[in-house]
């Protein structure tokens, strides 16, 4: 596929109008809220350019802390951040957080976006598609640390996390990045939202943590509409105006669908 696609699966519009039934969305008004989701070795402030762009744009967003310590943690950590914003929501997750959208249970999600993110199906873990197909050769061996902690290479952020990014990027990402923990990707998830929300995906062609093929299988499976790019591993820092594209399009499809009061 060229540098930009999208591939709309034969399930999402019927999905999309069931995800929206008793959303109440005023008219000329989205009535929604992109909250953003961080993934592992990173913070909220990966989104700062995707953040800057939404606002311009008119779009309400927030970025949802998660301390990357267990599932459970994180899930009920986005709960907060969700019950803060009130009103419709469209959760969007970069690659670990693809996990802890997907096992949110919060009656106000209108949807999900998947940012180069991982879609485990219930009884699946983290672990199982991340490894589902051989990484990048330049991807570093992971391992924890004495307290159960993984931590990215510094040198990562260049040659493997960010490497459209530039060297200024990557050593800001150094500096800030978070380690996830191993409870977040050895535990099986419950039944995934995406089975019954309208989903977006977009598939990072260049990615070299997560395998492009992965994301291929993943954003098949959940019959997602997906937006092609050759990108890194972090299209919100390399390609922040691909990722407002795809969220734009998620919001206006929910507001398109959603019933006026």
């Amino acid at each position: 596929m060229s540098a930009c696609g999208a591939v709309v699966g034969s399930g999402a519009g019927d999905r999309l109008a069931m995800a929206v039934k008793g959303v109440v969305v005023e008219d000329g008004k989205s009535g929604l809220t992109a909250v953003l989701v961080h993934g592992a070795w990173a913070d909220g402030s990966s989104w700062q350019r995707v953040i800057a762009s939404l606002r311009r744009l008119g779009v309400a967003v927030t970025a949802a802390p998660i301390p990357l310590t267990s599932l459970g943690d994180d899930d009920a950590a986005l709960d907060r951040a969700i019950d803060r914003v009130g009103g419709p929501v469209v959760l969007v997750a970069h690659a670990y957080a693809g996990a802890v959208i997907g096992s949110s249970t919060h009656p106000r999600v209108a949807a999900l976006v998947f940012v180069a993110a991982l879609a485990p199906d219930k009884g699946e873990t983290v672990a199982d598609v991340f490894y589902r197909n051989p990484s990048h050769e330049t991807a570093p061996n992971l391992s924890p640390d004495r307290d159960g902690y993984i931590w990215l290479p510094s040198t990562s952020f260049a040659s493997a996390f960010a490497q459209h990014a530039r060297a200024e990027d990557h050593a800001w990402l150094a500096a800030v990045q978070r380690p996830i923990h191993v409870d977040c990707i050895q535990h099986p998830v419950p039944a995934p939202r995406w089975r019954d929300l309208p989903t977006w995906f977009l598939h990072a062609e260049e990615d070299r943590m997560i395998a492009s093929v992965t994301q291929a299988f993943m954003a098949d499976r959940m019959d997602a509409t997906t937006h092609v790019h050759r990108t890194d591993h972090a299209p919100m820092i390399s390609r922040p105006d691909a990722v407002v594209d795809v969220i734009t399009a998620a919001m206006g499809g929910v507001r398109a669908t959603a019933r006026p009061r």
